[in-house]
């Protein structure tokens, strides 16, 4: 990849994140890397390209980070400690959420193609808490649980919403008290 392609993917998701999908341009992006609006064409021809190779580079890296709590924490409640620090992290100072939450938001405005990548992103995301809450149930480090695919469930749609509220009170505070009954859980 090269340098200016990944400087466009990089400033296409930090955009995303903080504007939304409708809240940037290519003109945006243009300035933000120091390059002519022409010369994006050359790599992404349209939005919608640029729009799905971020949603496939994010689901990447965010399959990394859980390789890495993974390869880091052995219980259960230690991985889903190190996912909810990861999610709180990417706020930023409550001005930023994860990419899915910011795509979702502008959903009829984006491609099939970008939907079902973010679909794949949620299914990954939803196995991994499934077998993390698998092995906090078997473990004993995360208490009540009773079925790890609905905990799964509820877990990532707490920790999208949680982010909404921090970016709406522009506040990381926020996202901890969402959190905190689920934190309270964890062994």
């Amino acid at each position: 990849m090269t340098d200016t392609k990944t400087a466009l993917l990089r400033s296409a998701e930090r955009a995303a994140r903080t504007k939304g999908f409708d809240g940037f341009s290519y003109a945006d992006l243009a300035a933000d890397v120091g390059i002519r609006k022409a010369s994006i064409h050359h790599h992404f021809p349209a939005k919608a390209d640029l729009t799905l190779a971020v949603m496939q580079r994010y689901h990447v890296a965010f399959a990394e980070t859980c390789d890495r709590i993974d390869a880091a924490h052995t219980t259960g409640g230690a991985r889903l400690h190190a996912l909810i620090a990861a999610y709180r992290s990417a706020l930023g100072n409550g001005e930023m959420v994860c990419l899915c939450v910011a795509f979702s938001i502008s959903r009829d405005h984006i491609t099939t193609d970008v939907r079902a990548a973010m679909g794949d992103f949620r299914q990954m995301m939803l196995e991994w808490l499934t077998a993390t809450f698998t092995r906090g149930n078997g473990d004993g480090t995360i208490a009540q649980v009773a079925d790890p695919a609905a905990e799964a469930r509820a877990a990532l749609a707490l920790l999208e919403g949680a982010q909404l509220a921090a970016r709406t009170q522009a506040d990381p505070t926020a996202f901890d008290a969402a959190l905190a009954l689920m934190s309270s859980r964890l062994g």
